[in-house]
Protein backbone atom coordinates (compact mmCIF):
# COMPACT_ATOMS: atom_id res chain seq x y z
CA UNK A 1 0.00 0.00 0.00
CA UNK A 2 1.53 3.58 -0.79
CA UNK A 3 0.79 6.39 0.55
CA UNK A 4 1.17 9.66 -1.66
CA UNK A 5 1.14 13.07 -0.59
CA UNK A 6 1.63 16.78 -1.60
CA UNK A 7 4.56 18.48 -0.51
CA UNK A 8 7.00 21.39 -1.33
CA UNK A 9 4.75 20.38 -5.14
CA UNK A 10 5.83 16.87 -5.70
CA UNK A 11 4.25 13.96 -5.01
CA UNK A 12 6.02 11.66 -2.05
CA UNK A 13 5.20 7.40 -2.31
CA UNK A 14 5.68 5.42 0.95
CA UNK A 15 5.47 1.97 1.37
CA UNK A 16 4.10 2.74 4.80
CA UNK A 17 2.71 5.26 7.39
CA UNK A 18 4.75 7.34 9.03
CA UNK A 19 4.34 8.63 12.51
CA UNK A 20 5.71 11.32 14.37
CA UNK A 21 6.77 8.96 17.79
CA UNK A 22 9.84 11.13 20.02
CA UNK A 23 11.47 8.14 22.02
CA UNK A 24 15.36 8.02 23.49
CA UNK A 25 17.50 5.73 21.12
CA UNK A 26 21.39 4.94 20.43
CA UNK A 27 23.01 4.74 17.42
CA UNK A 28 26.46 2.76 17.28
CA UNK A 29 28.60 2.88 14.30
CA UNK A 30 32.62 2.54 12.94
CA UNK A 31 34.53 5.34 12.09
CA UNK A 32 36.70 5.78 9.27
CA UNK A 33 39.96 4.48 11.58
CA UNK A 34 37.78 1.71 12.81
CA UNK A 35 36.44 2.48 16.25
CA UNK A 36 33.39 2.08 17.86
CA UNK A 37 31.31 5.46 18.51
CA UNK A 38 27.73 6.02 19.99
CA UNK A 39 26.10 8.88 20.39
CA UNK A 40 22.72 9.53 21.94
CA UNK A 41 19.42 10.62 19.96
CA UNK A 42 16.16 11.21 20.18
CA UNK A 43 13.53 9.64 16.82
CA UNK A 44 11.35 12.16 15.22
CA UNK A 45 9.53 9.85 12.62
CA UNK A 46 9.20 6.25 12.33
CA UNK A 47 8.18 4.02 10.10
CA UNK A 48 8.49 0.41 9.02
CA UNK A 49 11.27 1.29 6.80
CA UNK A 50 13.14 3.69 8.50
CA UNK A 51 13.34 6.44 10.94
CA UNK A 52 14.48 10.16 11.40
CA UNK A 53 16.92 11.09 14.66
CA UNK A 54 18.03 14.00 15.85
CA UNK A 55 20.78 14.62 17.99
CA UNK A 56 22.01 17.11 20.12
CA UNK A 57 25.94 16.18 20.98
CA UNK A 58 28.46 17.10 17.98
CA UNK A 59 28.63 13.70 16.11
CA UNK A 60 29.23 13.58 12.24
CA UNK A 61 28.15 10.58 10.78
CA UNK A 62 28.81 10.34 6.71
CA UNK A 63 25.67 9.66 4.10
CA UNK A 64 25.52 6.00 3.40
CA UNK A 65 27.42 4.56 6.41
CA UNK A 66 25.92 1.86 8.50
CA UNK A 67 24.78 2.67 11.69
CA UNK A 68 23.05 0.63 14.49
CA UNK A 69 20.06 1.89 16.05
CA UNK A 70 18.61 0.56 19.27
CA UNK A 71 15.76 2.03 21.06
CA UNK A 72 15.86 2.48 25.17
CA UNK A 73 14.96 -0.50 26.85
CA UNK A 74 12.33 1.42 28.98
CA UNK A 75 10.54 2.46 26.09
CA UNK A 76 10.62 -0.41 23.43
CA UNK A 77 6.93 -1.25 24.12
CA UNK A 78 5.43 1.69 22.91
CA UNK A 79 2.50 1.00 20.56
CA UNK A 80 3.35 2.79 17.54
CA UNK A 81 6.90 1.49 17.71
CA UNK A 82 7.72 -1.05 14.88
CA UNK A 83 8.14 -4.90 15.65
CA UNK A 84 11.85 -4.24 14.35
CA UNK A 85 12.95 -2.08 17.28
CA UNK A 86 11.24 -3.68 19.84
CA UNK A 87 13.82 -6.75 19.08
CA UNK A 88 16.58 -4.67 19.77
CA UNK A 89 19.78 -3.46 17.60
CA UNK A 90 18.54 -2.73 13.70
CA UNK A 91 21.06 -2.36 11.26
CA UNK A 92 20.21 0.92 9.08
CA UNK A 93 21.82 2.99 6.47
CA UNK A 94 22.38 6.66 6.65
CA UNK A 95 20.14 7.97 4.17
CA UNK A 96 20.21 11.75 4.52
CA UNK A 97 21.59 14.27 6.29
CA UNK A 98 19.76 17.15 7.58
CA UNK A 99 21.65 20.82 7.63
CA UNK A 100 24.35 21.31 10.08
CA UNK A 101 23.40 24.01 13.16
CA UNK A 102 25.50 26.74 13.60
CA UNK A 103 26.36 26.29 17.52
CA UNK A 104 27.99 22.72 16.98
CA UNK A 105 28.86 22.45 13.61
CA UNK A 106 27.29 19.15 12.71
CA UNK A 107 24.55 17.57 11.56
CA UNK A 108 21.12 18.40 13.34
CA UNK A 109 19.97 14.85 12.42
CA UNK A 110 20.22 11.46 10.23
CA UNK A 111 16.86 9.80 8.03
CA UNK A 112 17.62 6.26 8.52
CA UNK A 113 16.91 3.34 6.32
CA UNK A 114 16.28 0.23 7.77
CA UNK A 115 18.50 -2.92 6.23
CA UNK A 116 16.33 -6.05 6.30
CA UNK A 117 17.03 -9.34 5.68
CA UNK A 118 15.90 -10.50 1.63
CA UNK A 119 14.57 -13.53 2.49
CA UNK A 120 12.57 -11.92 5.17
CA UNK A 121 11.01 -9.35 3.10
CA UNK A 122 10.29 -11.72 0.20
CA UNK A 123 8.29 -13.54 2.59
CA UNK A 124 5.97 -11.00 3.87
CA UNK A 125 5.89 -10.01 0.23
CA UNK A 126 4.72 -13.45 -0.30
CA UNK A 127 2.14 -13.69 2.50
CA UNK A 128 1.26 -10.33 1.05
CA UNK A 129 -0.09 -11.64 -2.43
CA UNK A 130 -1.16 -14.50 -1.03
CA UNK A 131 -3.92 -12.57 1.10
CA UNK A 132 -4.80 -10.39 -1.77
CA UNK A 133 -5.03 -13.28 -3.96
CA UNK A 134 -7.55 -14.98 -1.46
Amino acid sequence: MTDKRHMTGRKVQRSSERRALALPARLTWKDASGAVRFISVMTRDISEAGVFVECEAGAAIPLYRLVHLQVERSTRMAEALPRRLREGRVLSAVWRVAPCRRSTGTPSGYALRFLVDPQVGAAQVATLVEAIAV
